[in-house]
């Protein structure tokens, strides 16, 4: 499931009852925030949610796949996410099996039923 900025508009102002404008307003600008926070060479620490860092990429060479043609790519900084211990507890907790076949089988499911130990 995906999750979008009207997503958390729509959820803000059925739990906190702010209107429609407040609550875009408020996502706009918890993520404005964030940019340029970031953009500033900040890293974000949201309690309980995870960090946002900045780190820095070294120019190295790659390939087009194309056509095999060599290129630079030049050295940069990226955006990288951290989930905190709680975030990942709770990715962890949901179990999502394979569609079919023998890694179906070695997870223990039989016909869309999960045999018991």
């Amino acid at each position: 499931m995906t999750i979008t900025k009207l997503d958390l508009t729509h959820h803000l102002s059925d739990t906190l009852g702010l209107t429609a404008k407040e609550s875009k307003a408020l996502v706009n600008t918890l993520f404005d925030t964030i940019r340029t926070t970031l953009a500033a060479g900040e890293d974000v620490k949201l309690s309980g949610f995870g960090n946002f860092t900045l780190r820095e990429k070294r120019a190295r060479s790659g390939r087009n796949p194309k056509n095999g043609d060599l290129f630079e790519i030049r050295a940069r900084r990226v955006v990288t996410f951290r989930a905190s211990p709680a975030v990942k507890e709770m990715c962890n907790k949901v179990k999502v099996l394979p569609a079919f076949g023998k890694a179906r089988a070695l997870a223990g499911v039989d016909n869309g039923q999960i045999l018991s130990p």
